[in-house]
């Protein structure tokens, strides 16, 4: 049975968070299926502009959608003086503040992470930049596609022929992962401490870190990896090769026993387990074509579902090259209960994925996405509003 919320490891805790797009509604996300309470503060009227992105689910963005249950959405205008002081009340009951505001805005509105922490001690403010709060990117627009580029991602991926994007918003994701884990180290450190610490996320730092191993490759080993498709750059083999069904397969070799075992076993041809040219990892990389056609020769003598027994029987991982529809109906997420369903605006419910880091005896919140402003009244009534000033701040269109 689910847990109630109170019992949740989060519950408790408060979220404000003044947020767009993707990097900072992923971090807060995570924190609302835990139990936290996620107080998402939107423009009046739009919102989130990530509402807009499609219309693909029922009429709802599939990003909005994917990042945003579970929370409650408050209109306000930041811009008017009493939008400001509705959000102040806010913070100072908040245990965390998450923004992802345009380059210097935050500051301009008096939100930056050093003045927040003089007005409000315990509070953990968390920004969510593209190029940092200083240095000489400070103020330069950043979306995940040209962090892609400046980090060198996009060099890396791609046919030979020509680069490509990461399909995901892999920057956004890897900034949103690591505010969520930074809120998680604050939040700790101020229970054990009674210190509240400001998080600082960068897109491009985030990236960055990512892109550690062909960072090391390529200062130390002469140069970049190469572009390879579905072929590892620097392992082989290991890549997908297609059937005589005309899906592909791809299997992976780790070390000697492995290439041991597929020379002996799948290839039928154990004299290239000591071929000079295919007799170590490097020697198979630099003698990639010449392997790779000995390699598509066997898969072009099967089905898929062939190849992929005899890699099974012989030890070598492998998987077929799914598409989204397969990734969809995947048995083990069918088989593990991985899917639930949450409600959306419009009164209908949508399969979600459940939370991929399970805690013993907790069950993920995972509750309904909000329409915009869906909360207002109830979070302007706790905070002292009566029905009467709501609909005058109506009216000024604070709300």
């Amino acid at each position: 049975m689910p847990e109630h919320p109170e019992a949740l490891p989060l519950s408790g805790i408060t979220v404000v968070s003044v947020e767009q797009a993707v990097a900072a509604p992923f971090a807060t996300r995570q924190l609302a299926d835990l139990g936290a309470r996620v107080i998402k503060v939107e423009r009046p009227g739009g919102g989130d502009f990530a509402r807009r992105y499609d219309t693909s689910v029922h009429g709802e963005s599939s990003y909005f959608v994917w990042l945003n249950r579970s929370k409650e959405s408050l209109t306000l205008d930041l811009k008017a003086e009493d939008g400001r002081r509705i959000l102040e009340k806010l913070l100072a009951r908040a245990d965390v503040f998450v923004q992802n505001l345009a380059p210097g805005a935050a500051t301009r509105m008096g939100l930056g992470a050093q003045e927040l922490t003089e007005r409000f001690p315990s509070l953990i403010p968390c920004s969510i930049s593209g190029y940092g709060a200083t240095g000489p990117w400070a103020e330069r627009k950043a979306y995940d596609l040209l962090v892609q580029c400046q980090t060198g991602l996009v060099s890396l991926t791609g046919s030979p022929e020509e680069p490509a994007r990461v399909g995901i918003s892999i920057a956004d994701i890897a900034a949103g992962m690591y505010a969520y884990s930074g809120i998680l180290t604050a939040l700790l450190a101020r229970a054990t401490t009674g210190v509240a610490r400001a998080v600082e996320v960068s897109l491009f730092e985030a990236l960055a870190e990512w892109m550690g191993q062909p960072a090391y490759y390529t200062r130390f080993g002469g140069g970049q990896p190469p572009r390879a498709g579905t072929q590892h750059a620097t392992i082989a083999p290991y890549g997908a090769y297609p059937c005589t069904d005309g899906k592909d397969v791809l299997f992976s070799i780790q070390n000697e026993r492995e290439w041991a075992a597929l020379c002996e076993r799948f290839l039928d041809a154990p004299a290239l387990v000591d071929d000079p040219r295919f007799a170590s990892g490097p020697a198979r990389v630099a003698h990639r074509d010449e392997l790779n056609e000995i390699v598509a020769e066997r898969f072009a003598a099967s089905d898929s579902a062939g190849v992929m027994k005899a890699l099974d029987e012989t030890g070598i991982a492998n998987a077929g090259v799914n598409d989204i529809e397969d990734f969809l109906a995947h048995p083990v997420l069918a088989a593990r209960g991985r899917w639930r369903d949450v409600p959306i605006p419009g009164g209908v419910a949508v399969p979600a994925l459940v939370p991929p880091a399970d805690l013993a005896g907790v069950t993920a919140r995972m509750g309904a996405v909000p329409a915009v402003g869906d909360h207002t009244e109830t979070v302007l009534a706790e905070l002292g509003y009566t029905p009467a000033e709501i609909q005058a701040l109506r009216a000024d269109r604070v709300l």
